[in-house]
């Protein structure tokens, strides 16, 4: 038993190195995690504001196409293009086109930022996880230095024992030489 009880300080020494290099890994992984979880959101964002300008193009495809069967229908009722009603018709189209697309753009630009604040929350959580891992380091260092000032002196166990000295004349305590 003594060889244990003078080998304690070292185990625990070795174990608190263990779990020290154990949390600085964990923190370091989970902020690994968190900053690639980043990087896919604002991946995502730059590719909602891509998507913006294909929507935006094919809505002016279709624009024209309707701007064209629109011209034909006008002329076909003999109705002069580029005047009164016409011209109104081809004002108004005009108009909602430019807010067609306005919308469609300010649309992706309130998605990618809601995108680029999901990313700077997850590299956020990932330096707090660091952060919480060192902490962790701390506590084990500190645990483990105040684990190894309570053992007192390595070298001499102490072999008093839990009965304290022996023969003390108190019966029923110590167990000494008087019963």
């Amino acid at each position: 038993m003594a060889p244990l009880v003078a080998a304690a300080p070292y185990i625990s020494v070795a174990s608190s190195v263990m779990q020290f290099t154990q949390q600085g890994a964990i923190g370091k992984y989970n902020q690994a995690a968190n900053n690639r979880t980043a990087a896919v959101l604002d991946n995502q964002a730059a590719q909602i504001e891509q998507k913006a300008e294909f929507d935006i193009a094919q809505f002016n495809k279709t624009y024209l196409k309707v701007k064209g069967e629109t011209t034909v229908a006008l002329a076909k009722s003999g109705v002069q293009v580029g005047t009164g009603s016409a011209y109104n018709i081809a004002l108004s189209n005009a108009l909602e086109k430019r807010l067609q697309e306005n919308l469609i753009r300010y649309n992706s630009q309130v998605a990618a930022a809601n995108k680029r604040e999901e990313a700077s929350f997850a590299r956020i959580k990932g330096n707090i996880a660091r952060q919480q891992s060192r902490l962790a380091q701390i506590g084990t260092i500190a645990t483990a230095g105040t684990t190894l000032l309570t053992m007192g002196n390595f070298s001499t166990p102490n072999t008093t024992g839990s009965y304290g000295n022996r023969g003390t004349g108190m019966s029923g305590y110590g167990g000494g030489a008087d019963k």
